[in-house]
């Protein structure tokens, strides 16, 4: 069997993304498998290349995974003609510039998102993208996880009938950090920092209701600071200026025309009751489906019970008794790895990747049109975007 090698610079691998899922569970399980098979039967094999701003770091985890090449000069291994493809999983304040100069020295890219902190930027590396002629993947994970492969699947089975509504709750309690420590970066809650949810889950909303439902037409968005002091790393008391929840309405086009109406709630102030910690809520004329990241359970209208309001006699419906199981039907892998596989295969053979950079752009778009509209209280269309 013949093989190649791509040589892949991963920038940004000391974070908690970059490290947990692109590196740990993507990256080294990849390379550790021997690779991928591609259509003609070759073997595609990886070899990363860690890149971060922390020397002591970057070495420690280079020798605790056995990978044999490292550095802190991300401009070096960006203009290094051995390596293939540039991944980054930085602070979005950076992406932008890291994106433009790996395009512009021919490498091939895989991002986190949002790609840029503003929709000029990221259109700007969409067309950057066309000009140069590179495979460009941007992270869509969720689209790949059992759960939403599952829904995916009854959409594409007819089971909704017309679909009428998504209703989605995300989000957890992220602790202050003065008593117990917060299982997030203090920069996610300072807005000149670029954090915000509506900045970091909006992006996410938008690939997964296209994926899922259609194209997002109108937005209307509440975005809010529930939590306004936090403390950081160092313990240090700091003000925290960016939202920390938001509550969205969408309009949505199916492909075959019909409205749908989404509504999602997203939050770092809430305490979870839920089986996932993110979970959507489809309703249509022939049936329902409940979907997290995992799990997805269904309910056909013959099925459906017939509840009465009364509130003067207790509960005796079990309800969540009455839901089915879809089932996988297949083993489905970790979801970043599986894009990871998707996006290179692409790259060997010189096609677009399906979530590319116009994609992420769009979900850049939604979250400047939410934290417009919440600005504004008022609901604000979606225009199409042109290249």
């Amino acid at each position: 069997m013949t093989s190649r090698t791509l040589r892949i610079a991963m920038n940004g691998i000391t974070g908690r993304m970059g490290y947990r899922q692109h590196l740990v569970r993507s990256i080294l399980p990849i390379r550790d498998q021997g690779g991928v098979t591609l259509e003609d039967g070759t073997r595609l094999q990886v070899e990363p290349i860690l890149v971060g701003r922390n020397a002591d770091k970057v070495k420690e985890l280079a020798a605790l995974h056995g990978v044999e090449h490292w550095t802190t000069d991300a401009d070096a291994v960006i203009d290094d003609p051995t390596v293939d493809v540039y991944f980054d999983a930085q602070v979005t304040s950076r992406r932008y510039a890291a994106l433009t100069a790996a395009m512009k020295a021919g490498k091939h890219i895989f991002t986190e998102k949002p790609t840029a902190e503003t929709l000029e930027e990221a259109i700007d590396l969409a067309r950057l993208r066309e000009t140069t002629g590179v495979t460009a993947g941007v992270v869509h994970d969720k689209l790949y996880l059992p759960g939403l492969v599952k829904l995916r699947r009854l959409v594409d089975e007819g089971f909704f009938g017309r679909i009428l509504s998504l209703r989605g709750e995300f989000g957890y309690w992220v602790f202050e950090g003065d008593v117990q420590e917060a299982q997030r970066p203090s920069w996610n809650y300072r807005k000149e920092d670029g954090g915000g949810i509506v900045v970091d889950m909006f992006c996410h909303w938008n690939y997964v209701l296209e994926g899922i439902l259609g194209q997002v037409r109108t937005v209307n968005a509440q975005a809010v600071t529930h939590i306004p002091t936090r403390w950081d790393e160092q313990g240090h008391e700091y003000a925290a200026t960016a939202d920390d929840a938001a509550y969205g309405i969408f309009e949505i086009e199916t492909p075959g025309g019909d409205p749908v109406i989404a509504q999602i709630n997203s939050s770092w102030a809430v305490r979870v009751f839920r089986d996932e910690l993110v979970e959507f809520q489809v309703d249509g004329t022939h049936g329902s489906a409940v979907a997290g990241l995992r799990n997805c359970v269904a309910q056909q209208r013959a099925h459906t019970p017939k509840p009465v309001w009364n509130p003067d006699l207790p509960v005796t419906e079990p309800f969540r008794d009455q839901w089915l199981e879809v089932p996988a039907n297949a083993d489905l892998d970790n979801g970043f790895k599986l894009q990871w596989e998707e996006f290179l295969r692409d790259v060997a053979a010189g096609r677009t990747h399906r979530f590319d950079l116009l994609s992420a752009a769009r979900g850049v778009q939604l979250a400047e049109l939410g934290l417009q509209s919440s600005a504004e209280g008022r609901r604000l269309p979606v225009p199409e975007i042109s290249l």
